[in-house]
Order: structure tokens, then sequence, then C-alpha cells
């Protein structure tokens, strides 16, 4: 049975490294990550160059492309059978709120629910100073969660664990997408010859608070565990869209 283990940051990131370790006990682990950082770049594929992979070691390959790009190249002949389950991550930050459309984690994983294996993203709340362990060992009771009782049809979960370097964390909340505030972020500069440039992400973002959010289980140092759909269709809109009359 083989697992898939990808990210964002990178193959070279401890957090993949912590989570290849953790979920070793529960299948074969292969890792198909990108060569470099790819954060932010949503589920966006690489169709106008052709992709490089490097053989790190026996189950172990870097890819110059993106997230979604290395579960679409796994799941389409590069690992020798259809692996039982997907796991992202761990990300150093968050993926809250409305960020989980930008993250590459995220994409990851939905990647690999369109095209039919479980799947879930991983996350650590912090800034610095990362402490990964507590993440992989809950992504392992996660992952051995989703072998026994599966998934719903185009459902993947987001699991973001709070900063407690170092420290077990077990109590989890099932939470619901929350609200990013995004303020100030873009950040205009001037060059030394006078020209304008721009940063995008300023100060930061902050979130609504909103009750049984994602948000708000973190804040309160509980894990959060939602399921997302890849279905974007606004159900409750249709019957009002309809009497348009376009």
């Amino acid at each position: 049975m083989i697992i898939l283990v990808t990210n964002d940051d990178g193959i070279n990131s401890q957090g993949l490294m912590a989570l290849e370790k953790s979920l070793r006990e529960l299948g074969q682990v292969w890792v198909i990550a990108p060569d470099r950082e790819r954060n932010a770049v949503g589920r966006a594929l690489t169709l106008h160059r052709p992709l490089r992979v490097e053989k790190k070691s026996a189950r172990r390959f870097a890819v110059n492309g993106t997230p979604s790009d290395c579960v679409n190249l796994a799941l389409n002949g590069l690992i020798p059978e259809k692996p039982i389950l997907v796991v992202s991550g761990i990300n150093k930050g968050a993926n809250l709120g409305d960020d989980i459309s930008y993250s590459g984690t995220i994409s990851a994983a939905f990647e690999a629910t369109i095209l039919g294996v479980p799947a879930f993203a991983i996350s650590l709340a912090a800034r610095n100073r990362f402490k990964f362990q507590p993440a992989a060992l809950f992504a392992a009771e996660v992952a051995d969660k989703i072998l026994q009782h599966g998934l719903p049809p185009d459902t993947f979960l987001n699991v973001n664990v709070p900063d407690t370097q170092g420290e077990r964390i077990t109590s989890y909340k099932i939470t619901k997408q929350g609200k990013s505030i995004y303020e100030n972020s873009v950040v205009e500069k001037v060059d030394p010859r006078g020209g304008k440039y721009y940063w995008i992400g300023g100060d930061g973002i902050t979130f609504k608070k909103i009750p049984q959010s994602d948000f708000e289980a973190v804040s309160q140092n509980i894990i959060s565990i939602t399921p997302l759909k890849t279905d974007y269709t606004n159900y409750a809109y249709l019957p009002i869209l309809k009497q348009w009359k376009i």
C-alpha cells in the first residue's frame, strides 16, 4: 500500500520529512515534491514547459513544478501503483479562511481528490521556530482514520495544528472555513532609480470572529479539521439565478 506525500515548501522541508517519517507505519511512503518552495501557487499546472523529475533516493523525487504537478505526475505513472492516500504538508504556516484558495498545500490535496484518491492537507500555524513533531503525530492519526473510514466523493480535509512549540496535542474540533480580512495587502516602494515596485502581502491578515471556524479553533490552541469540497457550485443560488432570464 502506497501513501504519497507532497508539499509546497519543497522536498528539503523539515515539515515534509517529519510527515514522511510519521506515516511509514501505515504504508510504503513515496515522496514526490517540488524541488523548491512553491508557496501560494494555488492549483497551477505547468503546461508551457517540460517538467523534469530528479530521483533523490529509492522513493523520493523532486519535480521542477508545482504541488499539483507533483500529484498529477505521481498518479499518472511516476509511482508503480495508485496510492491509497495522499498527504500534503506539513506546511510552514497556517492555511485558514480564504487563504486556502491560494495554498499549494491545499491544492495538492484538491488535485488528488479530483483524481480519485483520498487526501488531506496539514499545516502548522507557526511563523518561526517550527516544531513539526506534534503535527506529524496527529497527521498519522488522521491518516489512519481515513484509511479505516474513507472520505466522501469530492471531499478532502484541511488540518491546521496550533503552534505548541513541540508539546503533544490531540484536542481538535471539526470546523468550517473561516473568513479572512486582508488589510494593507499591497506595499508600494521606490527603487534607487525612482521607479515604483510592489510587494503583495503587506502586514498580513486577520480573521472574522466566526463561531466554529478554523481560525477560532487554532486561536484557542485546538487543532482544526475542516472538510472541503471540490465542487464550487452555490446550490442555494441556482433557483434565483434561473429567474434572471438572460
